[in-house]
């Protein structure tokens, strides 16, 4: 048996050695917050409100669980996409029920922007949801700048049939696009 060359060991060495740089280097960009990961704007997310057009001649019975499940599946969708350092809500939860006992955000005047410096945050989301009748409703986002209250991004989806499945769809669809036209963080 011939011995292997000075030259081919060290080729040998020298490959095993760029397959352990590259694989630390690698290893580190994943453990290292990406530049977009430390520049995330902080958001505060209203939960999902309802405005419901039928109000009173349309039983809706489901209504609570649905925009809880649709104020969930939009915090987790925000958060597992990267789209903004979403905050938690606690430390401001009693401003929060303050301010909706008299009013939908989409509609207090500003109320949410105060809420939201006081949470410390750069954004705040709004989310509503707009029954015009049982068939007919739309998913509705407003992300406002807290400094100048002027809105960065807006979208809304229509549903047709209003179960479990079509809002679960709408929310998807929406967070889905987003990150198609890469709409997260502005």
């Amino acid at each position: 048996m011939k011995a292997a060359s000075p030259l081919a060991a060290r080729g040998r060495h020298a490959s095993h050695f760029g397959r352990l740089a590259f694989a630390l280097a690698v290893a580190a960009a994943a453990a290292a917050p990406s530049a977009q990961e430390a520049t995330l704007n902080r958001l505060l997310m209203l939960d999902v409100e309802l405005i419901d057009s039928m109000q009173g001649s349309v039983p809706f019975p489901e209504k609570q669980a649905r925009l809880a499940k649709a104020t969930e599946q939009l915090r987790d969708a925000f958060i597992r996409e990267r789209f903004y350092q979403v905050l938690d809500d606690a430390p401001v939860l009693s401003q929060i029920h303050s301010a909706q006992a008299s009013f939908n955000f989409v509609d207090c005047n500003g109320c949410e922007l105060e809420i939201a410096r006081i949470a410390h945050a750069d954004r705040v989301l709004v989310a509503w949801v707009q029954r015009v009748s049982n068939l007919i409703l739309n998913i509705n986002i407003e992300i406002r700048d807290v400094a100048t209250g002027n809105v960065v991004l807006g979208k809304s989806v229509d549903l047709r049939g209003n179960t479990d499945v079509s809002w679960q769809r709408g929310v998807d669809f929406m967070v889905r696009d987003m990150r198609e036209k890469r709409q997260g963080n502005r």
